[in-house]
């Protein structure tokens, strides 16, 4: 095998020789630029494909976060992308995943309002992709008009962590109302507090479809002695509270034979953000933003028709795969391919397109730059003749023509011992010729001294 390859590559170096007029050293040289320029791009283009498998932080089963994440895997899985969902508390802990290099998690459902609970230099938002309204209810025959009126009361706040207990723990300390204080605030799952409120148990509960099933929130609306808080302040919460929009919810909009709720009802509430890392790979952003315009671009109770996705940027940049998606849609390639042939011929424009730009400017110049030192290499042997030939125009005594002898002696020794590609004979033989003429011309002009 040792001597195949040793033919192998001294055929190789004949042929540059041959035709490139490359020597053994430069074609070693060449050899080596190009597996290596081959090897980067073959390299890159194994590693800039994007992973099949991607993993999401939603909420827990059942709530709006986790059901949306089930929509988005079933979208992706038409692309040959696998989403792996992850149930959380919420928000925060979504958050602190995402954060955490520790931790696998690609992306993550985040409400706005708790970015600065969380330090993360590494993240960015795919956009905005739905409002999440926070619901308040309460028991009781008189109507309650402003949240300081819970003062005193068993009011749930929602889990640790989750959304609704921070935003929750806001609106009350607004109203003047502070953990530890007279009024009970009550840190437990959103479900089991909807329990002890339909159980008679606690006053109040402040639910949002983060932590919350849907399920839940539709039997508080229906329970009796059990009542929807409506924001009258919504426009004062909406300028004290930057993150916060207000909302409407019509009369009648969830059960018209009920009249479910029984008047026009504003509600306050944070947007959802799709929070990636900021490495996500661009042909994932492209997908799950495509995702989310199939799942939260439709109509809905709170929401237009194209609303969302949209680069309502918050307490994270948009990321620069989401503002081109935004500004221009999809790449050429993935809106005319399927997504698996897209994403191949991708990542071939981008692994071999640069090397045959670095490879044939570089293939071009090896021999140039070859040629040029062989060239130079003459030339200067024809500088050194060339000052032989002119000291013959004056007088020549015999030390002078000796020494002049020794000098041609040592011109053709030299070039005779030159390593020369077959390509440069012409050149080469041209100079020995040339040194032959001028120490012909030497002999003459001694003659001709000599006779004199």
């Amino acid at each position: 095998m040792k001597k195949i390859a040793k033919i192998s590559f001294n055929r190789l170096q004949v042929m540059f020789s041959e035709f490139f007029g490359l020597g053994r050293a430069v074609t070693m040289s060449a050899v080596i630029f190009t597996a290596l320029v081959v090897v980067s791009a073959v390299f890159w283009f194994f590693y800039s494909a994007p992973p099949s498998t991607i993993v999401i932080s939603t909420g827990q089963e059942g709530t709006m976060f986790h059901r949306n994440a089930k929509k988005y895997a079933e979208i992706l899985k038409r692309k040959n992308v696998t989403l792996k969902i992850l149930t959380s508390s919420g928000s925060e802990e979504n958050l602190k995943r995402l954060a955490d290099p520790n931790v696998h998690v690609d992306i993550g459902f985040v409400q706005g309002g708790i970015a600065d609970r969380v330090k993360a230099d590494n993240l960015v938002s795919l956009g905005s992709i739905a409002y999440q309204p926070i619901y308040v209810f309460y028991r009781g025959d008189k109507p309650v008009e402003l949240l300081s009126q819970l003062k005193g009361k068993r009011v749930a706040v929602g889990a640790s962590g989750s959304g609704a207990q921070i935003l929750a723990k806001k609106l009350l300390s607004m109203n003047g109302i502070e953990p530890g204080g007279e009024t009970q605030l009550l840190e437990i799952d959103s479900d089991d507090a909807a329990k002890e409120m339909l159980a008679g148990k606690i006053d109040a509960i402040f639910l949002m479809s983060e932590s919350a099933e849907g399920k839940t929130i539709r039997t508080l609306m229906r329970a009796p002695q059990v009542h929807l808080y409506n924001f009258i302040q919504a426009d004062g919460y909406v300028r004290r509270i930057h993150y916060l929009n207000k909302l409407e919810l019509p009369r009648g909009s969830l059960n018209f034979g009920k009249n479910l709720p029984a008047e026009n009802v504003s509600l306050v509430g944070p947007s959802i953000e799709l929070i990636a890392r900021n490495d996500l790979h661009p042909a994932l952003s492209d997908l799950l933003l495509e995702a989310a315009r199939e799942v939260h671009g439709r109509r809905g109770l709170l929401r237009k028709q194209g609303e969302f996705p949209a680069p309502h940027e918050r307490e994270y940049p948009i990321s620069e795969d989401a503002q081109r998606y935004y500004k221009s849609g999809k790449s050429f390639l993935y809106r005319a391919l399927p997504y698996t042939l897209a994403s191949l011929l991708s990542r071939l424009l981008v692994a071999f397109v640069p090397m045959l730009v670095i490879l044939i400017p570089g293939i071009k110049i090896i021999p140039k730059i070859y040629r040029w030192r062989i060239n130079l290499g003459i030339y200067r042997w024809y500088r050194a003749l060339l000052g032989v030939e002119q000291e013959l125009v004056g007088e020549l005594t015999p030390q002078k023509h000796e020494e002049l002898r020794e000098r041609i002696d040592y011109i053709e020794q030299v070039v005779n011992g030159m390593r020369v590609p077959a390509s440069f004979a012409e050149q080469f033989y041209v100079l020995r010729g040339h040194i032959g003429f001028v120490r012909e011309r030497l002999m003459r002009k001694s003659q001709s001294a000599d006779a004199v």
